[in-house]
């Protein structure tokens, strides 16, 4: 059987979608002024945290000077000082922040993964670019064993995560749940799903979602994993 290793590794070599591989490596030798002087990773974008995990952090795609200069998700961007920050407040990181593969961030009973891999233009995925991209998070979803909840940070990582499911023959209930910030569903074989709106700029900015807001997302999650959903 594939090991997350292995895993990562052909989430990394992929080449499947022109358009993406396009776009990421051209990021990554133009690159942008205040990151001139770095090597981008210019990649597809591999998953980051404890294979042990009860809790699975689902994400969009990889930032063109965030992930895909990094080679780690949420990391060297906004989104990722947010949620790295969150996750260290609740417990489940070492550090605050995330700013490169070799900083010493370590994840306790996290792993954070996308629904695409690559970068895309405007970070906007086709269907067909999705789609090419699900076998990978069906692939990870049968290796994470001891995942019991789901935060799926923004709409897009919501459905793509239920579609993921139904793909990998679990169960979705019907009627089929209902994104908003903070709700949970039970998806009926030991798996809660959470919603959070994305800690895109475009939310924090406007204050559609705070620092509040965002980590009660996380007491959330571990207060489910550790069977105490109403605390």
């Amino acid at each position: 059987m594939e090991s997350l290793e292995q895993l990562h590794q052909r989430i990394i070599q992929c080449r499947t979608c022109p358009r993406l591989v396009s776009h990421r490596e051209q990021i990554a030798q133009v690159k942008v002024a205040r990151y001139r002087d770095q090597e981008y990773w210019g990649k597809p974008v591999p998953p980051f945290g404890d294979p042990h995990a009860r809790v699975l952090i689902m994400g969009l795609a990889p930032a063109a000077h965030g992930g895909n200069r990094t080679g780690r998700s949420f990391t060297g961007d906004p989104s990722g000082d947010w949620l790295y920050s969150a996750l260290y407040r609740a417990g489940f990181a070492n550090q605050p922040e995330s700013v490169a593969m070799n900083d010493g961030l370590v994840l306790k009973d996290v792993y954070v993964t996308n629904a695409v891999r690559c970068a895309p233009p405007d970070n906007k995925p086709t269907p067909a670019e999705k789609l090419a991209c699900r076998p990978f998070l069906v692939s990870e979803l049968g290796l994470l064993k001891n995942v019991t909840v789901v935060v799926a940070l923004g709409q897009f990582a919501f459905d793509a995560y239920l579609q993921t499911r139904v793909e990998a023959g679990l169960p979705v209930p019907r009627p089929r749940p209902v994104f908003g910030h903070g709700r949970t569903s039970d998806l009926g074989d030991g798996v809660t799903l959470v919603s959070s709106y994305h800690p895109s700029r475009q939310n924090t900015n406007t204050r559609k979602l705070t620092t509040d807001m965002f980590d009660a997302i996380f007491r959330q999650a571990r207060d489910i994993a550790d069977g105490n959903p109403s605390a």
